[in-house]
């Protein structure tokens, strides 16, 4: 065969043309416990097919077995008749373990699908590591764009291929000019057993020393530009050999540092098909490809779906093969071509917005009202469906109401938030009296007027408390509804009798206000005594409406002493309840012992010395204004 191995996975022109296995892994008595590849996947790259594909993963018994070498031999090497060997493969990233594969001996060369799938950026490792004295011989390849990369990698040379073999590609960038660059080999045994070089950009070959038995040997360059480029690792073995097979390992440093090249890559024989291959789904439940999902393959029958933070299993399938399927996050599979499809969801929960008037002690609905969610524009009431988490609420203004931010809403997966918007109504109340100066008894109107800006209708009732003294024959309450430019009125016409305050009163709100209306003066009476003997007294009375009740007043003329002078002012009689005279206020001559008091409806003054007296009360009664004045008179 004509033989040429490739650095650049899955790529034809680059792939070997024959079975050649030029990567191997040694059980025992290797430095190296297991060779270790780097596969990195770009953020552009994420979720495309790796396709880590390796040929002849187990170990072939009919290839070199305890001093003998079988027709087509391949590389594969058992030291101990009969002893156990086997050979593991382990795809990991940086959220733990991916696909692990176990493979023992057989008498054949199979093709194996390591990792189908696609994967989420980042860098991940592939080791293989063998158990048993012996060593194992393979090929890994990828799809593109992926690569496998190594800094320490062990290659396997045979006797009946002395044809050169490309055991990697080393990218030299522009950075490293000037620094030293070193490739090492080891245990070729000896100039005789083969010889290896590197092909330099431009295509300068530079022979590299050859290692002794279980010795290392170093070529060290110091880095000019034109060195710039990819250089060529090869090893050819030469015809002086006595060995059938030889493994070999390289490893790369850049100022002592380990630095990669990339490796792998080939080509099944013709007529060979895949003895086991994987292929995994995981969907929505719409069937559209989950975002950074992929799978794990625990040894030959154990696949799991490993999914973005937070997503969840919904269920799971064997689309082709045969196998059980144990729950919706794992599936058992018989090996072979099989293809399974996971479905998962993405966390999500809703968040219920609805809005509301606080209206007294009633809260209304508020449907159309605008707000604002996770960057959304939606109208009251509404369900948004939304990945768990807190949510601020943005609610639009409403005129004549006022609203308190809201607490965010909060998300949980399979849950259902809810956000109130609350706006408090805002509302005026006005009663005017008109006119709000009266005669005794006369009738004036009152308008009971509710307003707001709010735009929607709000249900309400309009009542008129009306004081003692005042009346109207028509009704003193208003249901209806009220809005932005639909005021709700209450007009009565009321008689006023006596000077007070009317109340106008909104319900459901229990919003208060008062009007006035002020009765004129009720006015008076006199009366004047002149008894024989030359004593003459005059006594006026003057009533007044007052805040509470009437004020009173009594003016006492004389001109002579006198002693106990009787004022009589009778009470207002009638009414549902008894006339009350309050306290006795006198101004007066200061030498005057007047000392009054009352006794029913005699006001009796002590002694009097000639002047004027003033007496002052006030009157509580419920009688109307007309009944409020009495006719006075004075005895001594």
């Amino acid at each position: 065969m004509v033989l040429t191995l490739a650095a650049l996975g899955g790529t034809p022109a680059l792939a070997q043309t024959g079975g050649i296995l030029p990567l191997v892994s040694v059980g025992e008595k290797w430095p190296q416990p297991q060779e270790t590849y780097l596969i990195r996947v770009a953020p552009p790259d994420a979720g495309k097919p790796l396709g880590l594909e390796v040929y002849s993963p187990t170990f072939n018994l009919a290839d070199y077995v305890d001093g003998r070498r079988g027709a087509g031999y391949f590389g594969d090497e058992l030291y101990k008749k009969n002893e156990p060997f086997e050979t593991t493969f382990t795809l990991s990233g940086p959220g733990g373990l991916i696909a692990e594969r176990r493979f023992s001996t057989n008498r054949e060369h199979t093709w194996e699908s390591l990792f189908a799938g696609g994967l989420p950026a980042g860098t991940y490792t592939l080791k293989v590591t063998s158990r048993g004295d012996g060593k194992n011989a393979f090929a890994l390849r990828t799809a593109a764009p992926f690569t496998l990369e190594t800094s320490d990698f062990s290659v396997n040379a045979r006797d009946t291929e002395q044809t050169p073999l490309l055991a990697a590609r080393l990218n030299v960038p522009a950075e490293w000019v000037g620094k030293t660059l070193s490739v090492q080999n080891y245990d070729v045994d000896g100039p005789q057993e083969a010889e290896t070089w590197v092909v330099q950009p431009g295509g300068q070959r530079v022979n590299l020393t050859t290692s002794g038995d279980g010795q290392t040997a170093a070529d060290r360059f110091t880095l000019t530009p034109d060195q710039v480029g990819e250089w060529q690792v090869f090893i050819r073995v030469l015809p002086t050999t006595k060995q059938y097979s030889n493994a070999i390992r390289y490893s790369f440093r850049l100022n002592d540092q380990p630095v990669t090249a990339r490796v792998g890559g080939f080509t099944p024989p013709e007529g060979l098909k895949m003895a086991n291959q994987l292929l995994v789904d995981v969907v929505d439940p719409q069937g559209r490809p989950v975002p950074g999902a992929s799978y794990t393959l625990v040894g030959d029958s154990v696949v799991r779906p490993a999914l973005p933070a937070g997503y969840l299993p919904v269920s799971a399938a064997i689309v082709a093969g045969s196998g059980n399927i144990v729950s919706p996050g794992e599936i058992r599979y018989q090996p072979g071509y099989t293809k399974l499809r996971f479905v998962a969801r993405p966390p999500e929960g809703q968040l219920m917005v609805d809005a509301v008037a606080v209206y007294g002690d009633q809260r209304l609905p508020l449907p159309g009202i605008p707000f604002e969610v996770a960057g959304r524009t939606l109208t009251t009431p509404a369900t948004v469906a939304l990945p768990p988490g807190d949510y601020p609420v943005t609610p639009s203004t409403v005129p004549g109401s006022t609203f308190t931010p809201p607490v965010p809403g909060h998300v949980s997966d399979a849950g259902t938030g809810k956000v109130t918007l609350e706006y408090r109504v805002q509302t005026e109340l006005t009663l005017v009296t008109a006119p709000d100066i009266v005669n005794a008894c006369d009738v004036t109107q009152l308008t009971a007027t509710a307003r707001t800006e709010f735009p929607h209708r709000l249900p309400a009732r309009l009542k008129l408390n009306l004081p003692a003294g005042w009346s109207s024959d028509y009704p003193l309450e208003q249901p209806g509804e009220f809005s932005s430019g639909a005021p709700l009125r209450l007009k009565v016409p009321v008689r006023v009798c006596r000077s007070d305050t009317a109340e106008a009163v909104l319900a459901p709100l229990d919003l208060r206000t008062t009007g006035q209306a002020r009765v004129r003066n009720p006015g008076g009476a006199n009366v004047t005594r002149t008894v024989q003997g030359g004593a003459r007294a005059t006594l006026s009375k003057n009533v007044e409406p007052s805040a509470q009740g009437y004020t009173v007043t009594l003016t006492f003329t004389v001109d002579s002493t006198l002693e106990n002078v009787r004022l009589l002012d009778p009470l207002p009689s009638g009414g549902s309840a008894s006339a009350v005279r309050g306290p006795l206020n006198v101004q007066g001559p200061s030498l005057a012992g007047v000392n009054p008091r009352a006794d029913g409806d005699t006001i009796i003054l002590t002694r009097v010395i000639p002047g004027t007296y003033t007496l002052t009360y006030t009157l509580l009664t419920d009688q109307p204004v007309d009944r409020v004045v009495t006719t006075p008179d004075l005895d001594w």
